[in-house]
């Protein structure tokens, strides 16, 4: 598909780069944003630009906010001695979503994955430890995806804390063998939570 424009051909690819976007919806998005008044493409560039630019990731949890801390983690309705681990940002918004947690989060930033070059030291698991013995977490649970690297990095973790006077449950498993979380739907999510068992 060929532009009499390069400004097109340019905008096209900027969106095609995006997940999910293949070039004929890229271009449906770029001939809307064209049809809008110019403030409008100004204001979604600027807020595009403001984020990218302002966005922090949480000190204490790894989750993404407009503060060093997050608003999770600095809200004090929450129990900050029940930690759920999560592998990424979307496993997180997926729990939040089923309003069925009201402790904190620790986000792992990827699984145990040694195909891909993916060690314990490449993930936020050391900061977990600490965070576990700072504020003597009562729970800590393992809501991972139920892959095979998934697994991996709950034993992995489930070892580390051992020594630790800490319950390390995981969600029951409504999730099937290899999916993952993200996709599981909000009920499923949910029972699962509440359905979690102690992983000796």
């Amino acid at each position: 598909m060929q532009f009499s424009s390069q400004l097109i051909e340019d905008a096209v690819e900027a969106f095609a780069s995006l997940p999910g976007v293949g070039r004929k919806t890229a271009l449906r998005l770029v001939l809307h944003l064209l049809q809008q008044p110019k403030e409008e493409t100004d204001k979604f560039a600027l807020g595009l630009t403001r984020f990218r630019h302002g966005i922090k990731e949480c000190k204490k949890c790894h989750n993404l906010g407009d503060n060093d801390i997050c608003n999770i983690c600095t809200d004090h309705k929450r129990d900050q001695q029940q930690i759920c681990v999560v592998e990424n940002i979307r496993d997180l918004m997926a729990i939040e979503d089923t309003h069925q947690f009201r402790g904190v989060y620790h986000v792992l930033g990827g699984v145990i994955s040694p195909i891909e070059g993916i060690g314990p030291g490449d993930l936020y698991i050391e900061d977990l430890v600490t965070r576990v013995k700072d504020v003597g977490a009562k729970e800590v649970i393992m809501a991972i995806s139920p892959t095979i690297e998934g697994d991996t990095t709950i034993f992995y973790i489930n070892k580390l804390l051992k020594d630790i006077d800490v319950t390390v449950s995981g969600i029951a498993r409504g999730v099937s063998f290899g999916g993952e979380l993200e996709y599981a739907d909000g009920v499923t999510l949910g029972r699962s939570i509440i359905a979690r068992s102690v992983i000796e």
